[in-house]
């Protein structure tokens, strides 16, 4: 359970003009530094630690200190402390004492070596700024989840609305998601195309790179079942992708470039192989289906409801509900467990779930209630469902549904079940993989190719950055995602 994506923040109107003057890099002090390292294991454990596998971590490295060194702010190698997250998240951000951080997942998305230097450039550029400090008397690395809470929340709407979504959105955020200003977004922005510039690099990548990000944006809720719509931007962590790409096209043209270095083989190289979406030991997300084979469990959403791999629980959301599947700490009694996730879902909002009942589902002992509250937009239902899996091991399920939308989560609960050896064994990792068009190849017959069982074309599209209408030339390399 390790998969939780925060995006967006503030918007900024697209025809802005970018400054042609940047501030001058301030440098890193030593509690700066003490910031970093302290919050820097916090991080790990959020986002699934390092990845190791492969040759990607000390490419991303490489890349991430020759830039880093364009800020003015990296004298030497361990100035900067730049790392590759085991994340199928979308994401990268920097903490105080240049602590730099990208996922595999938005690395995978990235298709030369100059879009991932605008992505280093732009995290250091909030390090060379130190816009971490200018916003520490409204945010700590603390409190991670705070936003989520809130975004969760608002779908049922009121204070009591807000206190249940803090129960699905504090465990189950990622890293440290308080939103920056607009103008220190943009600020590093601007920033981050001066050092790709100063780098050799075609600064026009921090546009390329923001077009594929929200082509995904737009992708993720396409699969989501969203339709156009977007995650609201004050409830994420960098500006709308979409309204960046033209701001930083106009960035590109007065940065009076050095090069255009892009190393476009070298990266596709660098990256082919390495693991994508999510790690199994981590549970995997396979269209409605959840499968942990580390933990012999899983269970399948409901058809229109999402599913989302976090930290240490799965988000199931769509229109007519949110549930949560997650563990805690068990002695034996399952009474007394689905009370305790009741205290834990209300906070100070007492819950009365009446008398819990008793049954077994797919073999499994399990039990369950269901309590009433009030939210601004109406009456609403909160269900939990716990099911022993050993003697002292035992996960829940918890739902909230608008009471008009029924029993929308039913199957969810009836679903849970052990996983056999051999149905955790067939778990396999998605991977990477860079292949040459051959003759006769199109879109559609290298679409078939991904593995997935759902968008296929769509997902092969953006993950190459190609446009619907694109022709594919013998010996062009691109990336398909395979088991």
């Amino acid at each position: 359970m390790k998969r939780y994506w925060i995006i967006g923040v503030a918007l900024l109107a697209i025809n802005a003009k970018p400054k042609d003057s940047l501030p001058v890099a301030q440098p890193m002090t030593a509690s700066d530094k003490a910031v970093g390292a302290k919050a820097h294991s916090e991080i790990l454990a959020q986002f699934g630690g390092l990845y190791t596998q492969g040759k990607q971590a000390d490419y991303v490295r490489g890349v991430g200190q020759k830039i880093a060194s364009q800020s003015g702010l990296s004298n030497t190698k361990g100035d900067f402390t730049v790392s590759l997250l085991n994340s199928s998240v979308n994401n990268a951000f920097a903490l105080p004492g240049g602590y730099v951080y990208v996922t595999r997942q938005l690395l995978g998305l990235m298709n030369d070596e100059a879009e991932l230097a605008s992505v280093m450039g732009h995290e250091v550029g909030h390090v060379a700024a130190r816009h971490s400090k200018k916003r520490q008397n409204r945010a700590t690395i603390g409190g991670i989840g705070a936003i989520a809470a809130t975004v969760l929340g608002s779908v049922l709407g009121g204070e009591q609305g807000a206190k249940l979504g803090q129960s699905l959105g504090g465990t189950l955020a990622q890293g440290w998601v308080m939103s920056f200003s607009r103008a220190q977004e943009y600020q590093a922005d601007d920033l981050g195309v001066s050092y790709l510039a100063r780098g050799g690099y075609d600064p026009i990548a921090a546009s390329s790179m923001l077009a594929s990000l929200a082509a995904q944006s737009s992708l993720e809720a396409k699969i989501q079942g969203r339709g156009d719509q977007k995650s609201p931007n004050w409830a994420s962590t960098h500006p709308d992708p979409a309204s960046r790409v033209t701001r930083a096209a106009q960035r590109a043209t007065v940065s009076a470039p050095t090069g255009k270095l892009r190393n476009r083989d070298a990266f596709l190289s660098a990256i082919d192989g390495m693991m994508y979406d999510d790690d199994p030991h981590q549970g995997m997300v396979d269209g409605q289906e959840f499968r942990h084979p580390d933990l012999k469990l899983g269970f399948t959403a409901p058809a229109g409801f999402a599913l989302s791999n976090g930290s240490d629980a799965v988000t199931i959301s769509g229109s007519t509900g949110q549930a949560q599947f997650s563990g805690a700490k068990y002695d034996g009694n399952l009474e007394s467990y689905v009370a305790s996730v009741f205290k834990t879902v209300g906070g100070e909002t007492v819950l009365n779930f009446g008398k819990v009942q008793r049954t077994t589902i797919n073999g499994l002992s399990a039990a369950y209630a269901s309590a009433t509250a009030n939210a601004a937009s109406g009456p609403v239902v909160v269900t939990v469902y716990a099911y022993e899996f050993a003697p002292d091991t035992a996960y829940h399920l918890f739902s909230i549904t608008p009471s008009a939308s029924g029993r929308v989560f039913d199957s969810l609960f009836a679903s849970v079940r052990r996983l056999s050896a051999s149905e955790a064994a067939a778990v396999k990792p998605r991977s990477v993989r860079v292949v040459s068009v051959s003759k006769g190849d199109t879109i559609a017959s290298l679409a078939t190719r991904m593995a997935y069982r759902d968008f296929r074309t769509e997902r092969f599209l953006t993950l190459n950055a190609l446009a619907a209408n694109a022709v594919l030339k013998p010996g062009q390399k691109v990336k398909i995602i395979t088991w």
